[in-house]
């Protein structure tokens, strides 16, 4: 039975996006295939508002994840962690062979401006990586206010992984001042996995090259070098990349603003739906994410149960991730979903669930 996704990624991809990615397949070193990486890569400028390069990587947003700490850290990282995704980017910049040291908030809590700046002041970093969006706890850290405190450390190249908030809510790259910025696209570009975007600034690209032992699959150098003729180092997705061409003219045809204000309407439809059901959110207060909400099981309900008879019904429900699996449950809220997606969800849910007690 085909489950309609309600879990943070993959979500549910929409007719049009298959149907693009039905079309006829090209050679990647076809001119129909510069014009296609163009056309993608300009609007991906767009979306972020930069002149700056922007990538596409074959790969999950893990690769982009590596190839930024090769690339980028000559001396040792700083690794900003808030929720199992942050903290694996330590491990991954660990087994790259590369020193680096973890900083970490609470689960629920935000990266904050105070915990970059202290670290940052020992003088010890080349480079620091951060989540955008932890997509394990539904927490969305204050990017503007850290971006502030990078303008203080200008040697400090500053890696951001925005997996699930990229296209749900303005990410101004050069304004910023970011050295990469990173997605994946099973979330909110909605699309199927294994495709990786990846903004990168002229200022990092400089430092690449500069940096020994990058490698060569995510190689700043060579994916440059290849995106200044349309095109990508090695064999591209481009089924993926067709998907992703059409998503984006979608979302300039809804228009950005609206589509902003779409994901910001459907987080508070569900922090309310959540609320009304005596819940409470995970995330600490004001820093809710736009895309997922992360509801804590305050009421102590089985949620595996709750999960097999949603399934049983033709949905697939998210019962929280890693350590704070069954402790939590999350719900989308992203991509090419609407208002009456969720509230199709919310009947199933309360017709599951028991009363509130009063």
């Amino acid at each position: 039975m085909k489950k309609k996704l309600f879990i943070p990624g993959p979500v549910e991809v929409s007719a049009d996006v298959y149907t693009a990615m039905s079309s006829p397949m090209i050679g990647h070193r076809m001119p129909e295939y510069a014009e296609l990486h163009k056309s993608v890569t300009t609007q991906l400028q767009t979306l972020l508002h930069t002149q700056e390069p922007v990538f596409l990587s074959t790969s999950s947003a893990f690769g982009i994840m590596e190839g930024a700490v090769r690339n980028l850290v000559q001396k040792r990282c700083a690794n900003f962690a808030n929720g199992a995704f942050s903290t694996k980017w330590h491990d991954v910049t660990q087994r790259c062979g590369i020193e680096a040291d973890l900083f970490s908030a609470e689960w629920g809590q935000p990266v904050t401006p105070g915990m970059v700046d202290k670290a940052l002041s020992s003088g010890k970093y080349d480079a620091m990586t951060m989540v955008h969006n932890e997509t394990s706890t539904g927490v969305m850290s204050p990017l503007a206010s850290i971006a502030e405190v990078m303008k203080k450390y200008p040697e400090v190249s500053f890696i951001v992984d925005t997996v699930s908030s990229m296209s749900a809510v303005p990410i101004d790259f050069s304004t910023l001042g970011m050295d990469a910025c990173l997605a994946g696209v099973q979330k909110a570009f909605g699309l199927p996995p294994g495709l990786a975007v990846c903004a990168v600034s002229r200022k990092a690209l400089e430092k690449a090259k500069t940096t020994p032992n990058r490698g060569y699959y995510f190689d700043f150098e060579e994916f440059e070098k290849n995106d200044l003729k349309h095109n990508t180092p090695s064999t591209p997705c481009i089924s993926l990349i067709y998907g992703m061409d059409a998503q984006l003219k979608k979302m300039f045809s809804e228009g950005l603003q609206k589509r902003y204000e779409r994901h910001a309407r459907m987080a508070g439809m569900t922090r309310e739906w959540a609320r009304k059901h005596g819940f409470e959110l995970f995330a600490a207060e004001g820093y809710a994410s736009m895309t997922l909400t992360s509801v804590r099981n305050t009421r102590g309900l089985d949620l595996e149960g709750i999960k097999k008879t949603v399934g049983e019904r033709g949905y697939a429900m998210d019962n929280g991730y890693g350590k704070i699996k069954n402790e939590t449950f999350r719900i989308p809220h992203m991509a090419d979903m609407q208002p009456a997606d969720l509230e199709e969800y919310f009947v199933v849910l309360d017709e599951l669930m028991p009363p509130v007690e009063k």
